[in-house]
């Protein structure tokens, strides 16, 4: 009886065996293509970091990401190559952005409790025409925003960069932060609104503080995408002293003589460093904030 019933076993430990050994080359194998993937993905930037650290005449001639020629005086020389300090960019930028990203998430989280938790009329015909305005591209409006702002005489100035956000102008966070708000209970509104407090107490007191994930998400974007804002400043922006970083960085690119790439890479690995500390300390609440908001 035992002889019999050894054989099956046998049989059934050696398919698990092979079953497991199987899933683990499968491991193996996807960790290599990812680990390449990555490899793929990362290279412009070990690239442009590699080329911080070279002469200029050898960045394009040398392809390695290893310098044959270590040198760091593309830092210094970047950073004070200018008539302005690079510095000046850095504090223009941070202000922008910063307020920007506190604009967004006050204006866009307000609206974004309207729609979620309090009844008016037209309530979903507003909500619809806020989600058709993701459809419209920015350069469909830029010539109206800049007739506008002209006339309010805020062209060479932050106003427009800045005073739109706090009009909750961007219909994507908006509706980030609707998804997260619906999941929260009513009976949270409920027993507050039993108590006394009005709308706005709900909405400063209890559905803020629980909704740090989505707010996190969305001040998070904001900054990434305001602090690599290109056009905006671009437009609006006429002094080189109020300049950002993404014009600072165009002012390295000269055609009327020989352009200095490797201070160019130099500071453009420094203003990827406030992106980087930025998602890295908050990325948690940023996976969090999209799962949480049913957005996949």
């Amino acid at each position: 009886m035992d002889a019999a019933l050894s054989e099956p076993l046998a049989l059934a430990r050696s398919l698990r065996a092979a079953k497991a050994q199987r899933a683990k080359r499968a491991a193996l194998l996807k960790h290599v293509f990812l680990i390449a993937a990555s490899l793929v993905m990362i290279y412009p930037l070990l690239w442009m970091l590699a080329s911080s650290f070279k002469p200029n005449n050898q960045i394009f001639g040398d392809p390695s990401l290893w310098p044959r020629e270590v040198t760091w005086a593309n830092y210094p020389e970047g950073w004070n190559g200018m008539a302005v300090s690079f510095g000046v960019f850095f504090r223009n930028s941070l202000f922008v952005t910063i307020l920007s990203v506190i604009g967004n998430v006050l204006s866009c989280s307000f609206t974004a409790y309207a729609f979620a938790r309090l009844e008016f009329t037209g309530k979903r015909l507003w909500f619809a025409l806020m989600m058709m305005t993701l459809m419209i591209p920015y350069h469909v409006v830029l010539i109206p925003q800049y007739l506008t702002f002209l006339k309010l005489g805020w062209v060479d100035t932050y106003l427009p960069l800045i005073v739109p956000q706090f009009l909750a102008g961007d219909a994507f966070f908006i509706f980030l932060m609707v998804q997260f708000f619906r999941q929260l209970p009513r009976e949270l509104d409920e027993a507050a609104m039993i108590d006394g407090c009005s709308p706005f107490k709900i909405y400063w007191a209890i559905i803020m503080p629980l909704s740090i994930p989505a707010i996190a998400t969305a001040a998070i974007f904001s900054f990434i995408w305001t602090w690599d804002d290109f056009l905006g400043p671009l437009v609006y922006l006429n002094d080189v002293k109020d300049y950002t970083v993404p014009l600072a960085l165009r002012m390295f690119n000269s055609q009327d003589s020989v352009t200095q790439y490797g201070q160019m890479f130099a500071m453009s690995i420094l203003s990827l460093l406030p992106i980087f500390l930025f998602f890295i300390i908050f990325q948690r609440l940023i996976i969090r904030g999209i799962a949480m908001s049913g957005l996949k």
